[in-house]
């Protein structure tokens, strides 16, 4: 008696695996043919085109789910009788082409679901856990619930996830091409990083007023590649209100008088195989040496914050 048990238990579960084999096979094999007939002939001739695909389609797909579950009749009640059968078909056509929205709508945004190979194997599973929900064990049942967990945990949270962790390594590398460039200095008092602009050659940050709106004041921070190896020398001949001097470190400074008698302070530093440039009208001179003295890389966590506020963009 145990061994006619046995027997029986091991004949359903083979039958169980070859029907929802069968599901998964038919609908591997037909959807992404489904599919690419819909977007052809949209591409073609518009959405009115894929009319007659949906009506040659889908029929054909709920036909073969029915030949299906013919194994299957006397494992799922559904499948019992030709008209069960033909309602357990388009049940778990709808169920699984649900699913395969869902996954249609996770890989648009950027979740990785494999080969295209692995993509098209994936096709077939939403179906074959629909099928799975009608075969009466508990066993298979809750097996199709597991997979339907896992699924939406990757879907929705696992794989979202780890596409914007991509999406931000691959931000952090365009930034990160020349990181040579990539030099903040000490943030003047009252002020706070406003715009930074990375570039094939030079790097561009913009320093205003914390209180912006209420306060007044601007220093801009520049580090370009170096044209030439020569000395930094004052442009010649001398124009009328620019003062240009070069110490003996090599530093240029250049006072620009203003109308109303401001003045616009540049000081450039040579920092490598790169030229630093920090100039405003609002700090003076000796603020701006401090800056260019406190120059350092521009840390991981400095540009993820810059990142996060939105303050840097790379520009061609």
């Amino acid at each position: 008696m145990n061994q006619r048990q046995s027997d029986t238990a091991s004949g359903r579960a083979t039958l169980t695996a070859l029907h929802l084999f069968l599901v998964w096979a038919m609908t591997a094999a037909m959807m992404p043919v489904l599919g690419f007939g819909v977007v052809a002939s949209a591409w073609g001739g518009g959405a009115g085109a894929t009319v007659p695909v949906f009506l040659l389609g889908v029929p054909l797909t709920v036909g073969l789910l029915v030949a299906a579950g013919l194994p299957a009749k006397t494992l799922v009640p559904m499948c019992a009788s030709v008209s069960r059968r033909l309602g357990w078909a388009v049940l778990v056509f709808v169920l699984g082409t649900a699913g395969v929205a869902a996954g249609l709508a996770a890989y648009g945004a950027d979740v990785d679901l494999g080969s295209a190979g692995t993509r098209i194997a994936l096709t077939g599973v939403p179906y074959a856990v629909a099928a799975a929900f009608f075969v009466p064990s508990r066993w298979v049942r809750m097996g199709a619930l597991a997979v339907l967990g896992a699924a939406v945990a990757y879907g929705g949270f696992v794989g979202p996830a780890q596409a914007r962790q991509r999406q931000y390594d691959a931000e952090v590398a365009r930034y990160r091409e020349n990181p040579e460039l990539l030099y903040l200095g000490a943030t003047p008092p009252g002020m706070e990083v406003s715009r930074a602009e990375v570039g094939p050659a030079s790097f561009f940050v913009d320093y205003g007023p914390v209180r912006a709106g209420y306060e007044l004041g601007f220093v801009g921070l520049v580090v370009r590649s170096a044209s030439t190896e020569a000395p930094l020398r004052c442009p010649e001949p001398a124009q009328q209100g620019v003062t240009c001097t070069v110490d003996a470190h090599g530093e240029m400074a250049t006072l620009r008088d203003l109308p109303g008698g401001a003045h616009d302070v540049t000081l450039v530093r040579r920092h490598g195989n790169t030229e630093v440039q920090v100039s405003s009208q609002s700090l003076d001179e000796q603020g701006l040496r401090r800056l260019l003295n406190t120059l350092h890389p521009l840390s991981d966590d400095e540009l993820a914050e810059l990142m996060r506020e939105k303050k840097i963009d790379y520009t061609l």
